[in-house]
This record gives structure tokens, C-alpha cells and sequence, in this order.
């Protein structure tokens, strides 16, 4: 029985060093630095620029790209690209997105806030614009290049490789800011793009890619910007998986948007938040990444994403626990240990399920809608609300509030799992293997 069990876990962890995986954590690389240049990195040098503090959080409009991707997603399915598309569909919109970042970081690395704060905005913009674009490309490629038992290991590389390249993007700009100035340290980061671009020379054409037929007409090329929600809405019990996709994570992040006000009234110094959050939360996440894709590949998809929806449920809770406690440290790293392992867990898990709803034929459109609708809807209910909250409960109540908040979303999932709904919502590209 023990060896059995040995070669089981053997088996859970062998993807991670299996080819399509592999790539995926170099594609990762490539798609989180792009979020980096116009993120803490932008923000600090701005902030070294002397630009106001309304000015900089202005700045955040960048990001609206990457909630608006899905609106032109349509067109890296169905859009073949001169001369470069006989390298394939996927690849060749590897190249062109993964050149278009690097044009784009460049010519923000030559933009000068001090000078034109305007022309800089409009630089970000375009940045976001681009690394939305490529971050379409990358998730398609990721999703038709792994084999449905892989999805989990392959989306566990991936987030590894995106902390990896966010890390090193904002590292490294600030490094070589300090030395020779933002435009090199800037210039420099660009080069990150080439990860993803080189493995799409290497590994090929993704042999589960379905390329869409060719149309002709207004009419046939409006049906290519519809189509792929069409199909996804066609399916029975397609609008329950959507209000799943919406409420998941309503309580993670209200508890995020707070928890560095949290921080500072229990009276946390800076020096204790970096050395948890960092010492504690990032080699947590690390490992939970790790056991996130084990547990898919043991456990199978719908009983992993259940554990790891109560998992991150229950992470909510541990701050509501350090909040009642006060200034410990011990109960700061339990804390955000757990947050930080759970979040790992649950970004593997989720994301290889949202992966397998999409149809091989559209993948990167519905992809984008997905990811897409993730983030957007908790972004605007919450955002705006959270703070007046804590104001108005205090921090235990309110946290107590964030973990009943991921309870409807564990339910509705447990529920499609009874009535099957969980099995006839999924695409194609979590039913086919590579011919």
C-alpha cells in the first residue's frame, strides 16, 4: 500500500517537469511585467519625479485594459497575420503582441513626467493596452499547449513564472534606475518579453488549437465578435458558472482592499509588515502554488476547487482572528501565511477550472471574458464600499462579513457539482488531448 501511495504522489508531481508545463512558467515570466512597469514600478517613479499624489493614482486607468481585454480578444482567434501567420495563429500573435509590449515599454521608458505628465499618461495607457493584449495571446497559448491533466500543474507554472517576472521587472527597474536612470532601467525590463516569444518558436503551434474558418463579409465578421459568447451561453447551465465566475472572490477581496489599513491601526511598523508579508506570505503562496497543483492532480478538478473555495474562505476569517487578538506577530504570520498558502491553492485550482471552459476554437475571447469578469465586478462593488464598512463594524465584524461573503460562492458550486452542471459547462479544451 505505501509504495502505491508513493507512486501516486510521484505521478501528482511529475507534470512539473513535463515540456508543456514548463513553458507555461516561461510564458508566465513574460506576461507579469508588463503589469509591473505600469504598476509599484510607475508609481515610484513618478512619486521620485515629484508628480502629486492625485496625479499618480491616475494613473491607475492603465489597468482598465486589462478588464476591457475580452472586447478585442475576437480579433487574436480570428485574425491571421500577414507573413507571420504561417508560423501558425497562436505563434505568430505571440510575436506581434510580445514586440508590441516591448515598443510599448520603450517608448514609455522616453517619456518624461517632469516634462509632459500627459504624453506619460498616454504612454502607460498603451503599455496596459499591449500587455492586455499580450496577456490574450499567452492565456490562449498556455490552454491549448497543456493536456487536461496538466492544467493544474500548467496554470501552477504559470502563476509561478508571472510573480517571478513581476518580481524581476520592478526589481531590476529599480536597480538600474538608481545607476543609470529610469529610460535604461526601463529599456532593459523590455527584454522580458522574450521568454513567452521564444518559447512559441520552440514549442510550436498548440496541436489542440482549432483555427476558426476564414469570413468573408460585415456579417460573417460581426458573427467572429459574438460567436465565442454565444457558444459559451449555449451551454447548459452556462449563467450559473458566470454568477460562480462573479462571486467568488467578492470576499477575498474585500478583505485585501483593507488589510494594510488593518496593518497600521493594530500598529504594525513597516519593518514587521515587509518581514511577514515577504518572509512569511510570498514562500507561503510559493508552496501553496506547489500544492495547489498537486491536489488537482490527485483530487480532480471539482473536489480541488471546492477545498481550496472553503480554504480561502477561511483565510478571511484568520484575519478577523488577528484583528480581535491585536499586535502579534505570531498572530500576523499565521495570518497572512495561511491567506497567502490558501490564495496559492485556490489560483492554481480556479484557474485551471476557468481554463477548461473554454471551446479550443475560442479560446483566447472567452479566456479574456472570464478573467475578465474575475476581477472586474469585485473591483466595482467593493472598492467603493470597503472602507466605509470598517468605518461603520469595526475590523472583526468586518472580516467575519468577508468570510460569510465567499460562502454563496462555495454553495453555488457545491450545488452545480450535485446536478452536473459543473461537467456540461465545460469546453472542449477540458474534454480533447493533443492529436
Amino acid at each position: 500500500m505505501a509504495v502505491a501511495a508513493a507512486r501516486t504522489w510521484v505521478d501528482s508531481v511529475k507534470p512539473y517537469v513535463e515540456k508543456a508545463p514548463i513553458a507555461a512558467f516561461f510564458l508566465g515570466i513574460s506576461s507579469g511585467f508588463p503589469y509591473a512597469m505600469i504598476g509599484a514600478t510607475l508609481t515610484t517613479r513618478l512619486a521620485q519625479d515629484g508628480i502629486s499624489k492625485r496625479s499618480v493614482t491616475a494613473f491607475t486607468l492603465a489597468f482598465l485594459a486589462y478588464n476591457l481585454k475580452f472586447l478585442w480578444a475576437w480579433l487574436v482567434d480570428g485574425v491571421r497575420i500577414p507573413v507571420l501567420g504561417k508560423l501558425g495563429q497562436r505563434v505568430s500573435w505571440l510575436l506581434l503582441a510580445g514586440v508590441l509590449v516591448m515598443l510599448a515599454v520603450a517608448n514609455l521608458a522616453f517619456a518624461d513626467p517632469k516634462a509632459d505628465l500627459i504624453m506619460t499618461a498616454y504612454a502607460a495607457v498603451l503599455v496596459g493596452i499591449a500587455g492586455a493584449t499580450f496577456d490574450i495571446v499567452i492565456d490562449a497559448y498556455r490552454i491549448e499547449i497543456l493536456r487536461p491533466d496538466q492544467m493544474g500543474v500548467g496554470s501552477g507554472m504559470t502563476q509561478y513564472g508571472w510573480r517571478i517576472g513581476s518580481v524581476a521587472a520592478a526589481s531590476l527597474a529599480l536597480v538600474l534606475a538608481s545607476r543609470t536612470g529610469w529610460h535604461i532601467a526601463y529599456l532593459a525590463c523590455a527584454g522580458l518579453a522574450l521568454p513567452a516569444m521564444i518559447t512559441g518558436l520552440v514549442v510550436g503551434e498548440p496541436n489542440r488549437h482549432h483555427q476558426i474558418a476564414r469570413r468573408q463579409g460585415v456579417t460573417q465578421a460581426v458573427k467572429a465578435i459574438y460567436g465565442p459568447f454565444v457558444e459559451f451561453f449555449m451551454r447548459q447551465g452556462a449563467f450559473l458558472v458566470l454568477l460562480f465566475i462573479l462571486l467568488h472572490k467578492i470576499g477575498d477581496t474585500l478583505g485585501q482592499l483593507t488589510l494594510r489599513l488593518l496593518l497600521n491601526d493594530l500598529g504594525f511598523t513597516n519593518d514587521e509588515i515587509a518581514t511577514f508579508d515577504i518572509g512569511v506570505g510570498f514562500w507561503a503562496y510559493l508552496i501553496g502554488i506547489f500544492v495547489g497543483g498537486v491536489m488537482y492532480a490527485r483530487m480532480g478538478m471539482k473536489r480541488s476547487v471546492l477545498a481550496s473555495l472553503i480554504l480561502m474562505g477561511v483565510s478571511n476569517f484568520s484575519f478577523a482572528l488577528l484583528a480581535q487578538a491585536g499586535h502579534s506577530n505570531w498572530g500576523l504570520a499565521g495570518a497572512i501565511g495561511f491567506e497567502n498558502f490558501a490564495s496559492g491553492i485556490g489560483g492554481v485550482t480556479v484557474v485551471a477550472y476557468f481554463s477548461i471552459l473554454t471551446d479550443l476554437r475560442f479560446t483566447a475571447s472567452q479566456y479574456a471574458l472570464i478573467s475578465a469578469a474575475t476581477s472586474i465586478f469585485g473591483r466595482i462593488l467593493t472598492g467603493t464600499s470597503a472602507g466605509a464598512m470598517v468605518e461603520s463594524m469595526g475590523y472583526v465584524n468586518f472580516y467575519l462579513l468577508t468570510t460569510l461573503a465567499a460562502v454563496p460562492g462555495i454553495v453555488l458550486f457545491w450545488l452545480m457539482m450535485r446536478t452536473g452542471l459543473i461537467d456540461s459547462s465545460i469546453g472542449t479544451a477540458g474534454k480533447e488531448k493533443a492529436t
